[in-house]
This record gives structure tokens, C-alpha cells and sequence, in this order.
């Protein structure tokens, strides 16, 4: 299996990008948002690999990072959902909104997606719903999972504010992604406010991810 290639970028097409690495070139397909974030021909490039294996050909999909790629591999599983269609909603909303909309269980955000329709869609909610919160938990970058060098560039810290001020609405929002995954609104409640607490300029996705975190079962 290969999990990851790191070499030259040597062109690019409308849905795939040829790699480098030491003189073999690899052909990675990749959606629209991963293809306008990558480097110049010619650069350094790295993704995260997934290989499909058909009986009379093998596709190499990237990404940027591993929280995408389970993304791919999850929406693979859902019927209907082929490669073309989960790069599309990759994407159209990338990770973090694919993890807002299942957590929120809005499908119409998932069929805006290029051939998506809306019952494709709403199995994708249905079906991942409680699979979500052990991937959003996931969260990180490429530097976090590996310790190699970022791809993209690093999220600023965001800038703590006074408690005065008036409380972040990401923490409305989590709470209801928190109920339509099964948690009981006490204990979603007390992780909200412990990883609003931690940081309260969090924007939604980060703070699911750290209330799931904090949700998680212990030892």
C-alpha cells in the first residue's frame, strides 16, 4: 500500500498531478481544493495517498492530510459513493466542512457537491453519522501526524479574548452537532464549556474536535 509520496510536481491536468520521486512518476488524482493549494511545477509537493485497486487498473488518490483521507476512504464506503463523487464533495465543502455537515446532519451541504444528489447525500449523513466523531477528533495537521514539514501553511494560534466578551456562537452550534450524534446534552454540555474555556475564539470545527476529544472514552 502506498500511504504517501513526497518528490517533484512535474505537470498538472484538470483532475490529476504527476510526482516525481526519484525518477518514477506517479499520477495522483486529486480534488479541485487540494489541486489549487499545491505548489509550482517544479516544487516540492508531499500528499497523503490512497490506492483503489480495480481488476484492470490502480488510481493513486492525495491529499493533504490524513483527516481528508480517512474523509475519502469513509465516503467510499457509502453506495453510491465512487472516487469522482468523494473527491467532489472533498472538494466542494474540504474536511472541515464534510465534518460540520455530517455532525449537523446537513445533507444539503453534501449535495452541492458536482453528481451528488440529494438521496446520495442524505446516505452519506445516515450512514457516517456515527462514524464521525473518531474521525473529526482526528484533527492535526501533517506536521502533528508525522512531524514532517507542512504542506500548507500553519493556522495562527488564535488570539484569546476577555472573558467580558460575549460568548464565541460556535459553541451553539457544537452543542447541536454534539445532540445529533447521540451525546446526552448534560455531557456534551460540560465538554463544551471545558474546550470553549481552553479556547474561546474556537471556530466550530475546532471546537467539535476538542469536545470529542474530551468525550472520548478514557483509558
Amino acid at each position: 500500500m502506498i500511504g504517501k509520496i513526497a518528490g517533484r510536481l512535474e505537470y498538472r491536468s484538470t483532475d490529476h498531478v504527476l510526482i516525481d520521486v526519484r525518477g518514477v512518476g506517479y499520477i495522483v488524482y486529486v480534488s479541485e481544493r487540494v489541486m489549487a493549494g499545491l505548489p509550482g511545477n517544479g516544487e516540492a509537493v508531499a500528499l497523503y495517498t490512497d490506492l483503489l485497486v480495480r481488476e484492470d487498473n490502480l488510481q493513486l488518490f492525495g491529499f493533504t492530510t490524513l483527516v481528508e483521507k480517512e474523509w475519502h476512504r469513509m465516503l467510499m464506503s457509502v453506495q453510491g459513493i465512487g472516487a469522482k463523487a468523494s473527491l467532489s464533495i472533498l472538494g466542494t465543502l474540504g474536511e472541515d466542512g464534510v465534518s460540520r455537515a455530517i455532525a449537523l446532519g446537513d445533507w444539503n451541504a453534501v449535495a452541492k457537491a458536482k453528481g451528488v444528489g440529494p438521496k446520495t447525500a442524505q446516505k452519506v449523513i445516515l450512514d457516517l453519522k456515527d462514524k464521525a466523531p473518531g474521525v473529526m477528533a482526528m484533527g492535526g495537521t501533517v506536521a502533528e501526524a508525522l512531524g514532517d514539514e507542512v504542506i500548507e501553511a500553519p493556522t495562527p494560534t488564535p488570539a484569546k479574548r476577555s472573558p467580558a466578551k460575549k460568548a464565541n456562537p460556535a459553541q451553539a452550534e457544537t452543542l447541536s452537532a454534539l445532540a445529533n450524534l447521540g451525546y446526552a446534552p448534560g455531557d456534551a454540555a460540560s465538554a463544551v464549556a471545558e474546550a470553549a474555556g481552553a479556547d474561546p475564539d474556537a471556530d466550530t470545527s475546532t471546537l467539535i474536535r476538542a469536545a470529542l476529544k474530551l468525550l472520548a472514552p478514557k483509558g
